[in-house]
């Protein structure tokens, strides 16, 4: 079953989103979830449906549905079938079957926001939000604000439900003294990209290079964006690639040296670099885009 679509909005250069909110059962996506529902659905594309599926996937009724939404958010599945990035990714022989690597996160938090988006709270937060550290009052007042342009009947307490679950999926909870499965640390939360403050009232975005987020993953990212942003040609301002909505720079809170670094790592005088003409920087690619990036995951994943 394919995610219920309220309405639609125009997103990243053009292409319609969904306007989904608070499908995530107000669970955000844990450890092994995402495995274990590509795996199950590969093998019975009517598991969410099952009676008994529960028992088969070991998760609660709710979780069940949270699972679901997750897969197809992150492209893993599309009406319960593995996509070929999914079977790419997880299959059997794929990239990094149990996401293990950490460039894998920052693959799939790229494809979560990637044109159709299935979290239509995330995509304001990494595209339309601008404040670098604000206060859960702040981010809330403006997402109502949105929320009354595409979807002006959405209930609040669904807007609340998504920005606790932005929060916990991106940022690392403090320890506590007993671990109960509601405060177990989502995967993501490794990425590093929000933090709390020392009250936890107010969160920052981590800006400019991130440790684990390798130059293959940035530089497939800027293919694909060029790809949508400026079909047929071979090269899109850097300005683009940081600032626009859905862009690298926006998804993965980048500076202009994080960019330069990763292309960097990449570039040659013929295929792929940046070009400085008359002070007006491009990043520049000669071959097909979306056959270079994935020839650019290829390389990085055979290389592990």
């Amino acid at each position: 079953m394919a995610v219920e679509q309220i309405t639609r909005s125009t997103g990243t250069n053009g292409t319609s989103n969904p306007i989904v909110f608070a499908r995530h059962e107000t669970f955000h996506p844990r450890f092994g979830w995402l495995k274990k529902g590509f795996d199950r659905a590969c093998a019975d594309p009517e598991i969410f449906l099952r009676e008994d599926a529960p028992v088969r996937l070991g998760v609660g009724k709710n979780m069940v549905r949270s699972i679901r939404y997750w897969c197809q958010a992150f492209k893993l599945l599309e009406a319960d079938q593995p996509t070929e990035f999914g079977i790419q990714l997880l299959g059997d022989g794929g990239w990094d079957s149990f996401l293990e690597d950490p460039a894998s996160l920052w693959l799939l938090h790229w494809k979560l926001l990637e044109p159709p988006c299935y979290a239509t709270t995330w995509e304001f937060v990494f595209n339309q939000f601008r404040s670098v550290e604000f206060s859960t009052e702040e981010l809330f007042n403006q997402l109502c604000e949105y929320r009354d342009r595409v979807a002006p009947r959405m209930a609040e307490s669904s807007l609340k439900k998504d920005i606790s679950c932005v929060l916990r999926m991106y940022t690392q909870q403090p320890e506590k003294a007993t671990v109960s499965e509601d405060s177990l640390d989502c995967p993501f939360a490794e990425l590093g990209l929000l933090y709390p403050s020392a009250n936890s009232r107010t969160y920052g975005f981590r800006m400019g290079q991130k440790p684990t987020l390798p130059a293959a993953i940035v530089v497939y990212a800027c293919l694909h964006y060029a790809a949508v942003a400026m079909a047929g040609q071979d090269r899109i301002p850097l300005g683009k690639l940081l600032y626009d909505p859905g862009s690298p720079g926006q998804v993965f809170r980048l500076t202009e040296s994080a960019l330069d670094e990763a292309i960097t790592v990449f570039a040659d005088e013929t295929s792929l670099g940046i070009s400085d003409a008359a002070g007006k920087r491009e990043f520049f690619f000669n071959d097909e885009p979306i056959g270079k990036a994935g020839d650019i995951l290829n390389a990085y994943y055979r290389a592990r």
